[in-house]
């Protein structure tokens, strides 16, 4: 891939990254009122997961990749938990991209070019998903995806869409759950929204706002008012699969009366699914909804059943993504916001244009070089894209050659005035005021607060900014000592003895904070969570990880060496930690806080498996399985699959033609067992 960032540009990214696609889910799933196009967020999604792919020892333990839908707990319909989890898709945006994807699970299969693999294609409707669940026939639950864990209840609801039946027709298995999208139509969406007009309600920006604001309702009889429609895609929680493949079970499912996607294919080769692609794609403007791609998905069941799943999305499926739209306006102004590490990002206000049907007044210019390359001035007309394949972004100046000042990048924080430098090698521009700058301090309280780090509920951005204000928050040990100013949170306007109390109670119940959240916590550059998690498991106590950082940082190789051994801890984490138990004002927050906190030895659940907890490497060919399969199956059952013997491993799976790991493995007594009889301890697993 070659991205070219340093390993502290993509953190950083990352962290933005997390923080924006969070906010927009929020606004999209749970609010129903997006703020960016489809192919903006497209894009944010994309960009996380190649910066994943470039740095998978910064996938931070909030990712997006991690992350499905919305969470309900703010929600006023009741919860449902879902007994198969309900998945998002991964997506491809190019022919290339989706003979990859075609590639990839063969080779994870182990199938060869000539032998059959058949896909199902159909139109990927741009609504909301639900969940219906039949017993005995009759529908008796309908729940959103929400974050893939738990839904929102919208059975009332659901039960007032004239497409979707109260029982099945013909032979079916006690227990099926359908899962498709909820929709409008284009006509009834526009019907829709005249009425609204006229009666002086909200006007919907588009028919999947629409349809989830109306499905989602206290009142059963808002949504029945409201021209819903259903297109199943696939099930969930079921007692019995009457057919084998992905192709015959939609069938079926239309034959027991839920409606199915006329759109749906059976393509046998490459060249059948990106013609029924285009098929679709010149097709959807003339379609009576909104779709904004396709969805390919291997049609064997058992196969599916082999690829399993990543995070958040099926190994044997992929989104094939509409190209996104461009649009020109003016930058009317650039504004200069700090990060927590001290970044100036400057971000571009636009004269508000409609891309996607979405009206976007802010762009991210990244930062000084990328203002130079576009020459950008504030007044200039600009093209902005949001296609799949970069950040949504400028790709155009159209008045670059008109007679202006070029801007100025500033030499000085805009929120401490202090110096803003670039270090030698890096393009961002950082503020040098650390600690005394309000934008890096309240940010680093934000992040220790946040619910990766300490996860502590009640005490968010808003209060952070008032009690940082107030003089009472300045360092994370601070928040431990808010329990001394009760009398003082409750002169406040807003805060009642229950709110106060319930703030202070969550404070407490972090005294005894598991450790790697807490490192996670203090923002230390290039430690992400998965990272802090690393470096907790080998040294399980703080102490004794600041003992070895400052041990290397000192000169002492040994200290180095025990660091860098650690998978995804390279020589940058060693510095980056060195540098920050080096610090003496780092040393005043680090102690200070440890005697407010007491993180008990840092442990890890495992899930119970004869290898639960171990280190397992695969070596040689694997007959009945691919390499990425094999590992898949050792991280379910709570190994760690790695890449090198080393006196760490626990296992060795040998298949024929093992070579140098294998001798390694004898040399030091490491137990080295067939593909056989890893097969065995898989079974008994269960």
């Amino acid at each position: 891939m070659g991205i070219d960032l340093t390993e502290a540009d993509a953190a950083n990214e990352l962290m933005r990254l997390a923080r924006q696609i969070a906010h927009h889910n929020k606004r999209y799933h749970a609010e129903d009122a997006p703020e960016i196009s489809d192919a903006e967020y497209d894009a944010l999604v994309r960009r996380n997961a190649e910066l994943e792919a470039e740095f998978p020892h910064l996938v931070r333990e909030d990712s997006p990749s991690r992350q499905v839908g919305y969470e309900v707990d703010a929600s006023p319909l009741g919860k449902v938990r879902h007994d198969v989890r309900m998945f998002s898709l991964d997506n491809a945006f190019s022919d290339d991209e989706v003979a990859e994807f075609t590639a990839r699970v063969r080779r994870f299969l182990a199938l060869g070019e000539d032998a059959p693999l058949a896909f199902t294609a159909e139109d990927k409707i741009d609504g909301l998903s639900c969940s219906l669940r039949y017993e005995e026939g009759r529908l008796v639950r309908a729940a959103t995806r929400g974050d893939g864990e738990v839904g929102e209840d919208v059975t009332p609801n659901v039960a007032t869409i004239q497409c979707i039946p109260q029982m099945l027709r013909g032979n079916v298995p006690p227990v099926f759950e359908v899962r498709g999208e909820v929709y409008m139509a284009k006509q009834d969406f526009t019907a829709l929204n005249a009425a609204q007009e006229a009666a002086g309600g909200k006007i919907f920006a588009n028919p999947r706002n629409a349809a989830a604001g109306s499905l989602r309702q206290k009142d059963p009889n808002v949504t029945a008012s409201r021209p819903l429609r259903f297109l199943a895609w696939g099930w969930g929680a079921v007692s019995d699969l009457p057919d084998d493949t992905q192709h015959a079970m939609m069938r079926r499912i239309a034959d027991w009366g839920v409606p199915v996607s006329p759109l749906l294919a059976w393509c046998e080769t490459l060249e059948q699914m990106l013609q029924h692609y285009r098929r679709i794609e010149r097709e959807r403007a003339d379609l009576g909804y909104d779709i904004d791609g396709v969805v390919y998905k291997v049609d064997r069941l058992d196969l599916q059943s082999r690829l399993g799943y990543v995070a958040k999305a099926p190994r044997w499926a992929i989104a094939r993504k509409f190209p996104a739209e461009k649009a020109q306006t003016t930058l009317e102004a650039i504004d200069i916001q700090v990060g927590r590490t001290g970044k100036l990002t400057p971000v571009g206000r636009l004269t508000p244009v409609s891309v996607g049907g979405v009206m976007v007044s802010n762009v991210t210019l990244h930062n000084r070089d990328e203002i130079a390359r576009l020459a950008l001035r504030v007044g200039d007309r600009v093209v902005i894209q949001r296609a799949g394949d970069v950040i949504p972004q400028v790709v155009e100046n159209l008045t670059r050659d008109e007679a202006r000042a070029p801007y100025t990048f500033p030499d000085h924080c805009p929120e401490c005035d202090s110096e803003a430098v670039a270090v030698e090698g890096e393009v961002d521009v950082r503020c040098t005021g650390g600690l005394i700058c309000p934008a890096q301090r309240t940010e680093r309280l934000k992040h220790f607060v946040s619910r990766a780090a300490l996860d502590i509920e009640g005490l968010g951005e808003k209060t952070i900014d008032e009690f940082f204000a107030l003089g009472w928050l300045e360092s994370p040990a601070d928040i431990f000592r808010l329990n001394q100013r009760r009398d003082d949170i409750l002169g406040r306007e807003g805060w009642k003895d229950k709110s106060v109390d319930n703030l202070l109670a969550a404070i407490e119940a972090r005294r005894q904070p598991d450790a790697a959240r807490l490192l996670f916590g203090l923002g230390i550059r290039h430690v992400g969570a998965v990272t802090a998690r690393d470096l907790m498991k080998r040294f399980v106590a703080l102490p004794a990880l600041r003992a070895a950082a400052e041990a290397a940082h000192g000169g002492d190789e040994g200290a180095a060496h025990d660091l860098t051994s650690i998978d995804g801890v390279g020589p940058v984490v060693v510095e980056a930690l060195g540098d920050f138990f080096h610090e003496p004002h780092n040393l005043a927050v680090w102690d200070d806080l440890l005697s407010e906190v007491s993180p008990p030895p840092y442990t890890v659940e495992t899930k119970d498996s004869e290898v639960a907890g171990k280190t397992v490497v695969f070596t040689g060919k694997l007959e009945t399985m691919s390499r990425d399969e094999a590992k898949a199956q050792a991280e379910r059952l709570g190994a760690r699959a790695a890449g090198s013997v080393s006196a760490k491993t626990d296992l060795v799976v040998a298949g024929p033609g093992a070579g140098s790991k294998l001798k390694q493995a004898e040399k030091l007594n490491i137990p080295v067992i067939d593909e056989a009889a890893w097969a065995e301890i898989v079974r008994a697993a269960g």
